[in-house]
């Protein structure tokens, strides 16, 4: 280990619902950025988990029938059931009803008031408990059904009035700005930072930070009759993940957090009252936010009254957990919108897995069995064509490693992809096949620098398939220790010995397709 720490979070997931396909992305998004960061030599830190408290919990136990408490132990266990099912790695899963989470929001709490932020004072506006965020009047409107609601998110609001602490937002328009200016990367994609930035200087009002009307939630510091706000609660977790208030915490050494993966939905508190609590309370603000886009289903929003809101646990139980895991990040540019589709993922695992990397190997590995006493093959000398395909394939390490630190997953994708079908063609023009007939140690030579080729693609294609890669490699008998990104340069042995090549991408069988009808035998 280097010493290098990458924290990466999350949003802590809300619960009011299950999981679906919008939450399993940003976790996947999150999850190859981890496991990316630490086969490249980095002490990384992975954070997912639940929010738990709010008027809209509360509301939504009491539908249930249960305590809250009860409610969110039952919820927030669909989301840690996500994590094996997706084949996720994080290193922690929060809470917000942690005791631990507790103190650090109080002790944050008691830094603004400290540094003159916060003061008391009465809100009256129009609140969704829905989406758990106020609205000036100018966001919101009437519709022909007579009630009022958010203009961006279609969230009804109701007028709401009642004592609160507020934190001195307004104060905080210039930072922001100046801050913006300075990290040109905290914020992506543009698209977002520009809505960000046009949105701070729009002008800013002082945010209500509290509510009496409910009790679930985080009690202020003082004045027990007021709760936090629960965005302030909520965003607090990425800090009481390091140990906050305690700079001496074993997990104090990741902060600030390197990245924050989120929704588009929720840039603004992530990209504007985060970094202001955070800059007021005397602590670094994170580096990086990014907001990707929201997911449609054959071209429909997904919504429980359309019937068509996809689990990701059916996705994986159809298609399998790697094809699931390639298909959602390479087929849409991150950061845009994605229209899930059957026919396209189906598309992607024929075409991109069966055909194109998994033919790739099965047909070099069986090669090499048949031909090379099924042990990695001698290289002779190397001839232009060789070094051309070995030249790519060692120059995608840093291409990659820019790509995925700027959250570009299907460009990374594509640039692997680029190299695998080089191979490809190589196979076809080298015809290895034909050479074991007039120069066999030629034969050896182009299938020593194809498993090679192979051996460089499939460690960096890891992060994103990491069952079908680790098949991969045991297939190529690239031990466990050489698997990082370290030991790219460490070619393969010659003379080491394979075991039988087997496919591992198979062609999608749809099992509800009629059956063909069995062909007749034909007469003698």
């Amino acid at each position: 280990m280097s010493g290098k720490t990458y924290y990466i979070t999350t949003p802590i997931y809300y619960v009011n619902d299950v999981p679906h396909i919008g939450h399993a992305y940003t976790t996947l998004a999150c999850d190859v950025m981890a496991r990316f960061m630490r086969l490249d030599g980095y002490d990384v830190h992975f954070l997912t988990g639940t929010d738990e408290h709010g008027q809209k919990v509360e509301k939504a136990a009491a539908a249930a029938g249960m305590a809250p408490q009860a409610f969110t132990d039952k919820v927030s266990q669909a989301f840690r059931d996500l994590i094996p099912k997706m084949g996720y790695s994080p290193d922690n899963f929060i809470r917000t009803t942690e005791p631990r989470h507790y103190r650090a929001c109080q002790a944050l709490w008691e830094k603004l008031v400290a540094a003159g932020d916060l003061y008391l004072g009465k809100y009256a506006g129009w609140y969704s408990v829905r989406d758990e965020t106020y609205f000036a009047e100018s966001e919101t409107e009437v519709g022909p059904d007579g009630k009022r609601r958010a203009i961006s998110t279609g969230a009804d609001v109701e007028w709401v009035e009642e004592a609160s602490y507020f934190f001195r937002l307004s104060a905080w328009q210039d930072r922001l700005l100046a801050f913006y200016e300075q990290n040109p990367r905290f914020i992506a994609p543009e698209s977002r930072r520009n809505e960000v930035i046009s949105f701070v200087k729009g002008g800013l009002q002082d945010l209500s930070v509290s509510r009496t009307t409910f009790k679930w939630g985080v009690p202020v510091p003082n004045d027990p009759a007021h709760i936090m706000y629960v965005w302030l609660d909520a965003l607090t977790n990425y800090i009481t993940e390091t140990g906050y208030p305690d700079p001496s915490a074993p997990n104090a050494k990741y902060w600030p957090a390197d990245l924050h993966m989120v929704g588009k939905d929720i840039v603004r508190f992530h990209a504007v009252y985060w970094p202001a609590f955070l800059m007021a309370a005397g602590v670094a603000p994170p580096k990086r936010v990014f907001a990707h886009g929201w997911w449609t289903i054959e071209g429909q929003k997904m919504s429980k009254s359309l019937g068509n809101v996809v689990a990701p646990a059916a996705l994986v139980d159809t298609y399998g957990l790697d094809q699931t895991r390639y298909f959602l990040l390479r087929e849409v540019p991150f950061g845009n919108d994605g229209d899930f589709q059957r026919r396209a993922i189906v598309q992607r695992m024929d075409s991109d897995l069966a055909n194109t990397y998994g033919n790739l190997c099965q047909r070099v590995l069986s090669m090499i069995n048949k031909n090379c006493a099924a042990a990695v093959p001698v290289a002779g000398p190397l001839q232009a064509a060789d070094s051309a395909l070995l030249d790519r394939a060692a120059a995608l390490l840093p291409q990659v490693r820019t790509l995925i630190g700027d959250q570009a997953f299907n460009e990374a994708l594509i640039t692997i992809w680029d190299v695998i079908g080089d191979a490809n063609r190589y196979v076809d023009a080298q015809a290895p096949w034909a050479l074991g007939k007039t120069d066999p140690a030629r034969r050896d030579t182009v299938l020593w620098v194809l498993a090679e080729a192979i051996r460089r693609i499939t460690l960096l294609v890891q992060p994103f398939m990491p069952t079908a890669t680790a098949k991969i490699l045991d297939q190529l008998a690239v031990p466990a220790q050489a698997r990082s990104f370290a030991a790219m340069d460490t070619a393969l042995a010659s003379g080491t010995a394979l075991p039988a090549p087997e496919g591992v991408f198979p062609r999608f069988v749809d099992p509800e397709a009629p059956a063909k009808p069995a062909r007749a035998a034909k007469k003698a």
